[in-house]
């Protein structure tokens, strides 16, 4: 049988995807019943039913494990082709606001956000496991509109990527702020006046009242 070396270069049976699963669930729900604070590496062994060494050949530390506990959810956001570049917008937005009303979402987000203010190697864990993969969205919605002509082909490859980035940091920011700040209901009227505003700008937001 072929050895597959792990993150920290030791070897060994290759990791299972079962107990992979098994280890993110319970560690989502040791958040939402233990808060981040009272959350151990052992607890979550204990409810997944490991060995604590299994978790640790996996994940170096509680940080690590609650950030990809956390991005394994945001990996089920889609955009299914609706048509137009403002449907599949308001879709999105609709489909991350009832991602994050779960309670495991909730609780997960806001624990390694606060957490992650004062560990830098945290935030940029949140960066690349979760910002990172999610603007695949971005990307496939903007090639979508260019491919029924709704957006221009900018050929600048920055002015695309800054673009992009701003577009994820618009849609993400205010569903976010909406939903867990403000705690104000992200329904099917106010997903259509932030779609219209992204796609037609503030005129646009303003007809749909």
């Amino acid at each position: 049988m072929c050895s597959r070396t792990t993150r920290s270069g030791r070897t060994g049976r290759p990791r299972s995807a079962e107990a992979d699963t098994a280890i993110l669930d319970a560690t989502r729900a040791a958040l939402v019943d233990l808060g981040w604070s009272k959350l151990t590496m052992g607890d979550v062994a204990t409810r997944a039913g490991v060995a604590k060494t299994t978790l640790y050949r996996r994940w170096g530390n509680k940080n690590e494990l609650v950030v990809d506990a956390v991005a394994v959810l945001f990996d089920e956001l889609e955009l299914p082709d609706l048509g137009s570049l403002q449907a599949d917008v308001e879709h999105v937005v609709l489909q991350f606001a009832a991602l994050l009303e779960r309670p495991e979402t909730k609780t997960a987000l806001m624990a390694v956000v606060a957490e992650s203010t004062r560990d830098e190697p945290l935030r940029e864990r949140i960066r690349t496991s979760i910002v990172e993969r999610q603007k695949r969205l971005v990307l496939d919605g903007r090639r979508r509109a260019q491919e029924r002509g709704e957006l221009a082909t900018d050929r600048d490859p920055e002015t695309v990527a800054a673009v992009d980035d701003l577009i994820f940091d618009v849609i993400a920011g205010a569903v976010v702020h909406r939903a867990l700040v403000s705690a104000e209901p992200v329904d099917r009227r106010w997903a259509e006046r932030l779609s219209a505003l992204l796609v037609g700008g503030l005129g646009a937001a303003a007809d749909r009242g």
